[in-house]
C-alpha cells in the first residue's frame, strides 16, 4: 500500500505519533491542538491532541508521554508499540507517520537539523536471533509509503530508518545498520511500522538528525544540545508535509 490512493486528496485523517513531548510540542502549539482526555484509555501513559489542518485534513496527534516512577519520557519500541495500536485502532487514519527525532551518518551525508523521511522498509538492527527464520524475523522488515515525489515537493532528504532500544551502539549494531542500508537510527519507529502493516495502514516516518553516530562527539552530549532545534526542524517539515497532502500530494505515485 503506498500514497497513491483511489481519488485525489484521499487522504483525510492523519496519525502522527511521537515519543518525546519535546519533539511533539513546537508543532503543537504552532498548529494550536488540544489535548482529547477522552480518546484512548485513561489507564495508559499517552497524550492524545485533536486538530484539523488546511482544507481538508483531520489530525490525530499523539505522544507517549512520561513514566510515573521515573519522571521521564517513555521512549523505545514497548510503549511505541502500545501507543501505535490505541491510536490507529480508535481513530484510524489513511496515513500514519512517526515523527522525532534520530542519530544520523556523516558517512552517508548526515547532517544536524537534516530531516529524512523512510524511503524502504523498517528494521530493527538490536533482535538478533541466530535461528532458522527468527533471525528475518528479528530484522523485521516492515513496508513504509513511497516518498520521492513527498521528499522532492517538500525538501526532505530520504534514507533507510533502524530501530533499537538504545541511545548508543555496539559494533554489530552498525554492522546491521550498515546491512539494511540506514541512514537513520532511532528507537520507535520500527515497532510503529509493524502495527501499521498489521492494521493495513500506510506508514512514513520523518525523523530530523539530533547526533552524528559516527561523529566525533558523545551521541548523548549532542542529542540533548540539539534536540530543541531538531525539533523545530522537524516541526517546520511536518507543516510542509502537511501542506502537501492538503492538496492532494499524497494521490501522486513514486
Amino acid at each position: 500500500m503506498d500514497l497513491a490512493g483511489d481519488s485525489r486528496g484521499s487522504f483525510k485523517r492523519i496519525a502522527l505519533l511521537f515519543a518525546m513531548e519535546a519533539e511533539a510540542r513546537p508543532f503543537v502549539e504552532r498548529l494550536g491542538l488540544s489535548q482529547d482526555a477522552a480518546f484512548g484509555d485513561p489507564r495508559l501513559p499517552f497524550v492524545h491532541y485533536r486538530g484539523r489542518y488546511g482544507n481538508s485534513l483531520e489530525l490525530l496527534l499523539s505522544v507517549n508521554g512520561r513514566d510515573p516512577r521515573f519522571g521521564v519520557d517513555n521512549i523505545g519500541t514497548e510503549p511505541a508499540t502500545l501507543n501505535a495500536y490505541v491510536t490507529l485502532r480508535g481513530f484510524a487514519p489513511q496515513l500514519c507517520i512517526s515523527a522525532g527525532t534520530a542519530g544520523g551518518f556523516r558517512s552517508r551525508g548526515g547532517a544536524i537539523g537534516d530531516v529524512y523521511v523512510s524511503d524502504r522498509p523498517l528494521r530493527f538492527h538490536d533482535r538478533r536471533i541466530p535461528l532458522p527464520g527468527f533471525d528475518a524475523y528479528g530484522v523485521g522488515s516492515y513496508p513504509a509509503a513511497p516518498s520521492g515525489e513527498l521528499a522532492r515537493a517538500v525538501g526532505l532528504k530520504q534514507g533507510g530508518v533502524s530501530t533499537g532500544n538504545s541511545l548508543d551502539h555496539t559494533e554489530k549494531c552498525l554492522e546491521l545498520i550498515e546491512r539494511g542500508g540506514a541512514s537513520v537510527k532511532e528507537m520507535e519507529a520500527a515497532a510503529i511500522a509493524w502495527v501499521a502493516w498489521c492494521l493495513g495502514t500506510p506508514f512514513l516516518a520523518l525523523k530530523a538528525i539530533t547526533d552524528l553516530v559516527d561523529g566525533e562527539h558523545a551521541t548523548e552530549e549532542e542529542f540533548l544540545r540539539n534536540l530543541e532545534a531538531a525539533s523545530r526542524a522537524l516541526g517546520e517539515k511536518l507543516h510542509r508535509v502537511l501542506e502537501y497532502l492538503d492538496r492532494g500530494g499524497g494521490q501522486a505515485a513514486v
